[in-house]
């Protein structure tokens, strides 16, 4: 979206009293305009900022290099930043030409010019991205910040939390604004927030007068320098009235009484702003009438030709989940001519550090002297001091930094310990890295990759040490997730994952790690979606990937020897998947059998069966059922014996073979 100049004509010498009025008002008019068409039927939702437009005053003192984080009821802030009243115009109407394309509720701004970070609706989710640019500004020793704003009924979220602890934890250059109107919907906040219950040190909270500009101003001021000046983040707590219902689904009515209400109209901050220039001369009271009538006939104006603006087309309702793909390229390592998986991997890392100043790792227990719980980064932060760093023991975190490093341009190589941690994940991962691109139709893209050992076959972990999980993140639209069984694979993999343009998940079979086998010295480009044949074979086409190849494969040498020749093929990745490999096997064999460690129901076996046989021209290929085999839909037990015995083994393989040959 284009950048557009905002009703401001100075930020010199202060905050102008007549250009701000004029702002806040017209932020107003478009609220007014939105609540006047949805009641006429055209519209789906408003969320409106009525009575929040005090705190557009922080943007006077944001530069161009400067981040937003901003929330959904920041349209002043918005429009204060250069976001122009049509394009909030086109984005009440879905239309094609909105920073969304249409695929976002009204409230959502967006613009990669103007570095407005894409705003989503969990409230809170968008504090750790925040964290994570602002630690990209530290770490390149500029001083731009980010200015992160949130509702006071979200400061209860783990993610606040998280994310001013890592702020203080690093002096990062942030500054977070709490908009407290009070309530969380219908649900007074008073007796709720970290504020009331005196969770923060002082130091670090700032109270302000959020219905005064000029207080948001000084605030503002200060914090921001503070910022700039190294001298770590602030916290403004703006305490202000949201005059309005919550959103248009709301009614505010039902739970503020009549003389609440009253009272709030009277503290109305453009009213009160407006007397104030009357009463110091610098506005007259027709004068005042023919601003508001100015602006109201342009507001007007830009959402009628909103609604003349053309709708989303739905063709290209699937465009902008994933980037394009490029062309892979080999890394730039020799692995020797026998190599485990961690070294491998480790390898490439170094590899990706020395080539680009832009890789930066950080995981729990990543450094040294531990190098990771697995060795996976052995030696690395001795060899590049600051830029392989220990991440405190926070799921949420790890991601959500990633995201906003990988936003303001770095390219994170984060590590989760166990893929069994990846729950506390999940919101940053499924509400910002996955869908960043898309919601943004590709203005902004999160290249995030993150390795994760993973899955069972190595006795003692139980449930929460050797779950395998890919089922879950397959489901997550926008995520890439490669499984590599070799080392030369986890090589190849990982050099892609790091110079792509999507989040991507490593996930690393741990059954494997320590496994020496014979190498290639040097590992070729591997590209995502390419299976590789394991095994020839014409009767029975034998699909799986990480742990599951070693039990696949001895399978398959049983079968061999009862003259059942098994094709093998390894996905490698399975978002995306090589469907295309697994056709012309079957073509051959005309026999389907998957084998996987994750449960049953709607693991990623699943999805290949009924990828296969929804096809017609796929289902004629079939001469018998397609079998899959996979672990009981139960959790991982801790006994060796109970563990194997809940997991694929040869024997189980080798009769869903002969299920298909009969």
């Amino acid at each position: 979206m284009p950048a557009e100049s905002s009703v401001l004509t100075s930020r010199v010498g202060g905050l102008p009293h007549v250009d701000f009025l004029k702002l806040m008002f017209l932020s107003r008019e478009g609220d007014r305009r939105e609540g006047i068409l949805l009641r006429q039927g055209k519209g789906w939702f408003q969320v409106s900022a009525t009575g929040h437009e005090p705190l557009a005053a922080l943007t006077y003192h944001l530069r161009a290099d400067d981040y937003l984080y901003l929330y959904y009821r920041d349209r002043p802030i918005a429009l204060a930043r250069g976001i122009s009243n049509r394009h909030l115009a086109l984005a009440y109407f879905a239309r094609e030409e909105s920073s969304s394309g249409g695929r976002m509720m009204p409230g959502h701004f967006s613009s990669r010019a103007l570095n407005v970070f894409s705003v989503a609706t969990p409230t809170g989710s968008q504090c750790l991205p925040a964290a994570g640019t602002a630690w990209s500004f530290k770490l390149s020793g500029t001083s731009s910040v980010a200015l992160c704003t949130i509702g006071d009924a979200a400061t209860r979220q783990g993610e606040f939390y998280e994310a001013l602890a890592f702020a203080l934890q690093e002096r990062l250059p942030i500054v977070f604004v709490v908009e407290d109107n009070g309530y969380g919907i219908s649900t007074p906040t008073d007796a709720l927030t970290p504020y009331k219950l005196k969770v923060f040190a002082e130091e670090h909270l700032v109270p302000v007068n959020g219905r005064d500009p000029f207080a948001v101003y000084a605030a503002g001021a200060t914090a921001v320098q503070r910022a700039r000046a190294g001298l770590g983040p602030s916290v403004l707590w703006c305490e202000l009235d949201r005059l309005c219902s919550h959103t248009s689904s709301d009614d505010h009515r039902v739970y503020r009484s009549h003389d609440d209400i009253e009272a709030m109209n009277r503290r109305d901050p453009i009213e009160t702003l407006a007397q104030r220039c009357i009463d110091e001369g610098l506005l007259d009271v027709p004068e005042w009438e023919s601003i508001k009538a100015e602006i109201a006939a342009h507001v007007d104006e830009d959402y009628r030709e909103a609604e003349r603006a053309p709708e989303p087309g739905t063709a290209t309702l699937g465009g902008h989940v994933y980037a394009s793909e490029s062309e892979a390229c080999a890394p730039p390592i020799s692995l020797g001519t026998d190599c485990t998986m961690v070294a491998a991997v480790n390898a490439t890392l170094k590899a990706a550090l020395e080539t680009d100043p832009r890789v930066h790792v950080f995981g729990e227990d990543v450094a040294d002297p531990r190098g990771g719980v697995f060795g996976l980064t052995k030696g690395l932060s001795t060899a590049f001091p600051g830029r392989v760093v220990n991440a405190p023991l926070a799921e949420a975190t790890i991601a959500g930094v990633g995201v906003g490093m990988a936003a303001a341009g770095w390219r994170p190589v984060f590590e989760l310990q166990f893929i069994d941690f990846v729950c506390p994940a999940l919101n940053q991962l499924m509400s910002q890295a996955s869908c960043l691109r898309w919601r943004s139709c590709g203005e902004w893209s999160c290249p995030l990759t993150i390795i994760a050992p993973y899955g069972a076959y190595l006795p003692g972990g139980a449930l929460w040490h050797s779950q395998s999980l890919e089922g879950l993140l397959a489901h997550i639209p926008g995520l890439r997730i490669a499984i590599p069984s070799t080392p030369e694979d986890a090589a190849g993999l990982l050099w892609t994952a790091v110079h792509g343009e999507d989040p991507t998940f490593l996930l690393l079979p741990k059954h494997l790690f320590r496994q020496r086998v014979s190498v290639s010295p040097a590992p070729g480009a591997l590209s995502f979606g390419q299976a590789a044949v394991r095994r020839c074979g014409d009767d029975v086409t034998l699909v799986s990937w990480g742990n599951c190849m070693e039990t696949a494969l001895e399978a398959a040498t049983i079968a061999a020897d009862e003259g059942i020749e098994c094709e093998v093929l390894d996905l490698r990745s399975i978002v995306p998947c090589d469907w295309a490999g697994i056709q012309r096997s079957l073509e051959k064999t005309g026999r389907l059998v998957v084998v996987h460690e994750d449960t049953r129901t709607t693991g990623f076996g699943q999805a290949i069966l009924a990828e296969m046989t929804s096809v017609p021209e796929r289902w004629d290929l079939f001469l018998a059922p397609p079998q899959l085999v996979t672990r009981a839909d139960i959790p991982m037990p801790y006994h060796p014996a109970l563990e194997y015995a809940a997991l694929p083994d040869a024997g189980r393989v080798l009769a869903a073979i002969r299920e298909t040959m009969e």
